[in-house]
């Protein structure tokens, strides 16, 4: 730790000695804060009160017009929240705590304006009461305000982020007045003075009221060019879109995005229909224009139907395969050569695991309700039982009887009464 506070206050030092000497940069300045020290509670302690008030000193150095070195030391009474540990006690009293971090302070504007935002960042250490050392990263922003004969006034917040396993994160909020050092009393160089230009940019604003001196620009902003709020090279009087960044053949506007997609029209193949970035722009394809995209279709050639993933409907097939399954009168059993025709529907089912099917059983109006309905039962049981012998999953397979409730042919004649005595497979997705 001890080497650390060492290094970093000879690269200070070395930041200041090796600035460069200009006529508009901070010269070397004191100045007395005061300000709180706001502490994230920890979870299970309470020793330690919201915020804090802090005293310090700081000192400001200017590197050139737009950044300036600067050094904190604060000194405050407190119970630092150091997460407790066998080795780290809870805090029970106020001890003295003093850091002293090192920045850089990136100002907005320069020093000859009333009010000047900046931003800052650095490293900094702390001790509590030479018991403990803690190392943090402080970095926020401020406001500087111009006083008289060189001083200012600074405002300032901070976010001091941990550095090391017992630095506890917490905001730095402060208030100082500075003041400027007079380290030699140099005799003074005479020098002839130039005759001074009353408009040195030529845009016809001079002295004090020419906001940039040395930029020509118009009356209206105070001698400076037409501003670029979004700074994407189009002026405001010409940008559309101000603050949108946009290039020059939109008016400052963003390329355009017609269909909403998030895909904007330049780099979008089907400017009227919502798409994706993968199909640049375009939705989904479906090659074969069944209605289910490509990306869900298991067939993108063929023309399918949704319940097969977008292949073919089996249905039309299996009832060609089916056609033959017809029963002699009062009978139950199939003969071979109408049995190859299942032989077919195991084929089918093996290439389409998803499939399942719904075999029926029917007869003619000849006989009694009770007798018809246990013989169709019985004949969808027969088809059934010949695909789960060809290897096909039992819960693939339903079956169900309907006697003779469900006639394709007519009773009442003999060609008619043998198409009724069948079974039917239908297709379950």
């Amino acid at each position: 730790m001890k080497k650390a506070i060492l290094i970093l206050t000879a690269s200070t030092f070395f930041i200041l000695g090796n600035a460069q000497d200009t006529a508009t940069k901070k010269g070397s300045s004191i100045g007395f804060k005061m300000g709180i020290l706001d502490f994230k509670k920890t979870n299970g302690t309470d020793n330690l009160s919201k915020t804090v008030p802090y005293f310090g000193l700081q000192f400001f150095k200017g590197i050139n017009t737009h950044l300036d070195a600067m050094v904190n030391l604060d000194v405050a009474s407190l119970k630092y929240p150091f997460y407790v540990s066998k080795l780290i006690p809870q805090a029970k009293t106020n001890q003295y705590y003093f850091a002293i971090d090192a920045n850089l302070n990136l100002k907005l504007r320069t020093d000859d304006k009333k009010v000047v935002p900046y931003l800052t960042g650095g490293v900094g250490f702390a001790t509590d009461h030479g018991s403990y050392y803690t190392a943090y990263v402080p970095f926020g922003g401020g406001i500087q305000l111009k006083a008289n004969q060189g001083s200012f006034i600074n405002i300032s917040s901070t976010y001091r982020a941990e550095l090391s396993p017992l630095t506890k994160m917490h905001f730095a909020h402060s208030i100082s007045y500075t003041y400027p050092l007079k380290l030699k009393n140099k005799k003074p160089v005479m020098i002839p003075e130039a005759p001074v230009a009353a408009d040195a940019d030529n845009d016809g604003v001079s002295g004090d009221a020419d906001d940039c001196p040395n930029q020509s620009g118009l009356v209206k902003y105070h001698g400076c060019p037409v501003p670029d709020s979004d700074d994407d090279g189009v002026n405001d009087e010409n940008d559309q879109c101000p603050n949108a960044v946009g290039p020059l053949k939109y008016h400052g506007c963003p390329i355009p995005d017609k269909d909403k997609d998030g895909i904007n029209d330049e780099q979008d193949k089907c400017l009227n229909e919502k798409g994706l970035d993968r199909y640049q722009g375009c939705p989904i394809p479906d090659t074969d224009k069944d209605g289910i995209n490509d990306e869900e279709d298991n067939c993108p050639t063929v023309a399918g139907i949704m319940g097969n993933h977008g292949c073919a409907n089996l249905q039309s097939l299996i009832d060609r395969f089916a056609s033959n399954l017809k029963f002699a009168s009062g009978k139950t059993i199939l003969n071979k050569q109408l049995l190859a025709g299942l032989d077919s529907i195991v084929l089918v089912m093996n290439a389409y695991p998803n499939m399942s099917l719904a075999i029926g059983g029917h007869t003619d109006n000849t006989g009694t309700l009770k007798i018809n309905q246990k013989l169709s039962e019985q004949r969808a049981l027969t088809v059934s039982a010949y695909l789960i012998k060809k290897g096909i999953a039992i819960k693939r397979v339903t079956t169900a009887g309907y006697a003779d409730t469900r006639p394709i042919g007519d009773n009442k004649t003999v060609p008619g009464r043998a198409k009724n005595r069948r079974s039917d497979v239908i297709v379950l997705y």
